[in-house]
């Protein structure tokens, strides 16, 4: 049997989270700009899908690519971190201050990684800067423009609909990066995880990550906007409503779902017993 069992989720979930917290800066900036990279490229795809069969549907299904390379390769996405984490504070297993330290260095390295892929594929779509005919040069600009100046127009309620969108994205991403963990098989992660990344991206919330390189790369591209437009209308306000998703929607209702006193105590039990251990086996 390769199901993990809610209960026994949620222990891994908080062992995950503790091992994400305890990483060490470098090995946080390079999983974040890898991750960060990649599901740009995974973005381009399904933009690429997207304007190819006139079916935005089609680009979602073939989105998660990109997450589920991410997850398999250990990397940090800071979306799936806002709901693992958490609960290993919450377990006192790690402090806020490392979750914070985790949180701002992987944002960091997202930006990095998506700059950088974003400079590379802008160089192949428009020729190195000679053609402007691709259509994924009016998309980029379209969906910069959309998510930023779309909402400004709308003022404080346009605030108010970025928040809504980025807290149901996260409840889906989260999911995804929790459900990687309900079981112990590589086919059984992988169809686990791309069920609700693909109803993110079907439904038109709003992702930190993807954003980070959809809007700058339609800036360089020529769209009306500015990086004060950039951060006050999406990327701030994203984050916030990822993290409120991630921690409300699913994390702390999945951990107050399935948690018990006795499976706390257990849990702290094995830790010591497991700190307990390693000087014996140390000196074997």
């Amino acid at each position: 049997m390769t199901y993990v069992t809610p209960t026994r989720l949620i222990d891994a979930a908080v062992e995950a989270g503790v091992a994400k917290a305890n990483l060490s800066f470098g090995q946080l900036l390079a999983r974040g700009t890898l991750a960060g990279a990649i599901l740009a490229c995974a973005t381009t795809l399904a933009f690429t899908a997207t304007a190819q069969t006139g079916l935005p549907l089609v680009g979602a299904l073939i989105f998660p690519v990109g997450f589920v390379m991410i997850v398999l390769l250990g990397l940090e996405l800071v979306t799936g971190s806002f709901a693992l984490i958490p609960l290993a504070v919450l377990e006192r297993r790690t402090t806020v201050r490392l979750m914070l330290r985790n949180f701002g260095v992987v944002i960091v390295g997202h930006l990095l990684g998506c700059g950088v892929y974003a400079g590379l594929y802008l160089a192949t779509i428009t020729r190195m800067g000679t053609d402007q005919t691709h259509p994924l040069v009016a998309m980029l600009i379209e969906a910069a423009e959309a998510k930023t100046t779309g909402y400004g127009v709308l003022g404080a309620s346009g605030i108010a609909l970025v928040v809504i969108k980025a807290i149901l994205c996260n409840w889906m991403v989260a999911l995804g990066a929790i459900l990687a963990l309900t079981s112990t098989s590589t086919g059984g992660k992988i169809v686990a995880m791309w069920l609700p990344v693909t109803m993110f991206f079907a439904l038109g919330f709003e992702h930190a990550v993807v954003n980070m390189f959809v809007i700058p790369a339609g800036m360089l591209l020529g769209a009306d906007v500015g990086i004060g437009q950039w951060w006050g209308w999406n990327q701030t306000p994203v984050l916030v409503g990822n993290f409120i998703g991630a921690v409300t929607l699913c994390a702390g209702l999945l951990y107050f779902s399935h948690r018990t006193r006795v499976q706390r105590a257990d849990a702290a039990a094995e830790t010591l017993e497991a700190g307990a251990a390693e000087p014996v086996l140390a000196t074997r």
